[in-house]
């Protein structure tokens, strides 16, 4: 390179490094490089690691380790001085030397904070090399560990450390723990496997290839890391694709899932009241582009002849055909299995003209996903809570309102205060069930205790808590109310069996109809916009999505007080927990101090409870993925 060829590389490098200041002047930002010493103090660090050599992603490094010469460059390393002071001759040497035979080879020295590189030696050399759009720089790197602590940068970063090992790339940054075992299960990897240089070069092709169409599409304003996007998409389509799809097909296929990756920054959304029903009538669905009939799909991974949970939705299917009557065409796919089976019912749905697909199951996601990414005029719904994508909605109900009336009936009859409860499994919102039941009992009995029992940890829980003396036991709920089956909902213990006096149950069928009369009533936008926001519909009482079955046997006064709190909780005048939030509520995974028993961890679990606490667990983040689970 020749002296005037170095010169027009500074004067280019030049013009953007004062663009950059004066552009971060009238945004109010800090126009020059940050410094590190002004940014820790040591109270922040817990410690100081060697990290040898390592290739420095180049747009990870934001500043200067001192204060030493930062007015030279703009925020983004450009220079500022002038071409003829020393310091743009000494910048225009090392321009002949990178393009030069030698190049530049001497690594740079800087310390690392979460992340984020700062220079101690080497400003120019960054510099010149950014000028030149280069996307790494060699360095030795000091990591200051930060002081652990809860927050969630904190912890992200932790478990950045814990991942770094195997990758040995700082590109794979995410902005929540938990994150890299997910993409270790993406990228088809044991949760502990160590990357080869082959693995790690071919993510690297793949990263950068994905990086760019994710930044034009305006992923660089986001608070997210390109991992982070990049996870999402590896959630619907394979690595594979990321290396072979051409550049336009891989910009659509970043598109079909942008709502997700946005989806990221919002919390979900958790709608607990059903829509009025409102019809415009003939004229108003015309005008305001409202279906006039819909096409309503319903997939199962269970038969309904097996499964008291299909046979609940199916009949919630049947309730919607009886009431909507010609204005629903219904298609049914049961017994499907997760993934490309699943995958494969929606897309015939789809082909027959399905316009709504309710997926019944949380283990049907991945295909709901899938197929939501490959239709984004069909509208899916799976029912489950907490799933954090805009694409798919989802649906349950809040069936602790109808446990803290069982609980309150088990707390007006126990006699000695001792009330067995068996829980299911620590999924969302059964830690609210066991907590609503329990501020029922003690509104009655102040008294009371709840023996807790987990069905997923011990097959004959409720046998043994029968055998312990205990004379009321809480079990499963009901599924449907035309089922009453012994031993469902709030049982007595008579002479060593149990003979059930209540239960909540699901009224599937009006969550159904709801869902549909809202959107024939009040088209598509009744279901919420499909935008940057996961949408969960947890519907109670006063939406009659659940409700509560008494029993022939209760006391005319315990009776009469569970109508008064039914007709309270669907009033709104009586709350179970009405200092928490929504949030606060379907996220609980504490119990009340007057319950006897704790929320089980993972490793106690039975098997086959497994597969639903790592779709649904309130621990669920903590759970390494495994390879025949979708990534959440």
């Amino acid at each position: 390179m020749s002296r005037q060829e170095a010169a027009a590389q500074y004067a280019a490098a030049l013009k953007q490094g004062r663009k950059t200041y004066h552009d971060c002047v009238l945004r109010g930002r800090y126009p020059y490089p940050q410094v590190l010493d002004e940014i820790i103090s040591e109270t922040m660090v817990a410690g100081q690691m060697d990290m040898g050599v390592v290739e420095i992603p180049i747009d990870q490094i934001k500043g200067t380790k001192s204060a030493g010469r930062r007015t030279a460059f703009a925020a983004d390393f450009m220079p500022l001085l002038d071409a003829d002071t020393e310091f743009g001759g000494k910048w225009m040497d090392l321009c002949q030397a990178h393009l030069g035979d030698e190049g530049i080879r001497d690594p740079i020295r800087c310390f690392e904070y979460l992340g984020r590189f700062y220079v101690q030696e080497g400003n120019k050399r960054v510099s010149v090399l950014k000028s030149y759009g280069a996307p790494v720089i060699p360095g030795y790197v000091t990591r200051m560990v930060p002081v652990w602590s809860e927050d969630p940068e904190i912890l992200a970063y932790y478990d950045f450390m814990e991942s770094y090992p195997k990758t040995r790339l700082y590109r794979v940054r995410f902005s929540r723990a938990g994150s890299f075992q997910k993409l270790q299960k993406a990228l088809g990897y044991e949760p502990d496997h160590v990357w080869t240089d082959d693995e790690r070069r071919r993510f690297t092709a793949g990263y950068t290839y994905f990086q760019e169409p994710f930044r034009k599409l305006g992923g660089g304003e986001l608070p997210i890391t390109t991992a982070d996007a990049m996870l999402v998409w590896l959630k619907v389509y394979a690595f594979d694709e990321l290396l072979t799809l051409p550049g336009p097909e891989l910009n659509r296929s970043i598109r079909a899932v942008w709502a997700d990756v946005k989806a990221l920054t919002e919390p979900i959304e958790v709608k607990t009241e059903a829509p009025e029903p409102k019809d415009s009538g003939f004229l108003g669905r015309l005008f305001k582009g409202k279906p006039a009939h819909l096409n309503v799909a319903f997939v199962s991974d269970q038969m309904p002849e097996h499964s008291d949970w299909a046979r609940a939705h199916d009949l919630g299917r049947q309730y919607l055909e009886a009431v909507m009557g010609d204005r629903v065409t219904t298609q049914v796919f049961n017994g499907v299995r997760p993934g490309d089976e699943a995958e494969t019912a929606m897309e015939e749905a789809i082909e027959n003209g399905a316009q709504l697909i309710f997926a019944v199951t949380p283990p049907l996601i991945g295909a709901c996903r899938k197929t939501a990414a490959q239709h984004p005029d069909v509208r899916i719904l799976n029912c489950s809570v907490s799933m954090p994508y805009a694409g798919v909605q989802t649906y349950y109900s809040r069936i602790y309102e109808g446990k803290f009336i069982a609980g309150a009936i088990a707390g007006a009859m126990s006699r000695d205060g001792r009330i067995g409860y068996v829980a299911s499994s620590p999924i969302f919102g059964v830690p609210a069930s066991i907590n609503a039941f329990s501020q029922g009992a003690q509104l009655t009995n102040p008294d009371a205790r709840i023996l807790l029992r987990w069905s997923c940890v011990e097959e004959n829980a409720m046998e043994d808590l029968a055998r312990q003396g205990v004379a009321l036991i809480s079990n499963r709920d009901i599924p449907t109310p035309d089922r009453i089956r012994e031993p469902w909902g709030l049982c007595r213990v008579e002479g060593g069996k149990f003979r059930s006096l209540a239960s909540p149950y699901w009224h599937w069928g009006n969550v159904y109809t709801n869902l549909v009369r809202g959107v024939l009533n009040g088209g598509w936008d009744a279901l919420g916009p499909r935008g940057n926001q996961a949408v969960n519909y947890w519907w109670g009482m006063s939406s009659r999505a659940i409700d509560i079955l008494l029993g022939d046997d209760l006391p005319d006064g315990i009776r009469h007080l569970a109508e008064i709190l039914r007709r309270g909780i669907i009033d709104g005048s009586i709350q179970p927990f009405p200092q928490a939030t929504t949030e606060e509520i379907l996220h609980m995974d504490r119990l009340n101090g007057c319950v006897e028993g704790c929320i089980p961890g993972y490793e106690e679990l039975l098997p086959m409870a497994r597969s639903i606490v790592r779709l649904q667990g309130v621990y669920r983040e903590s759970i390494p993925p495994e390879k025949e689970d979708p990534i959440l």
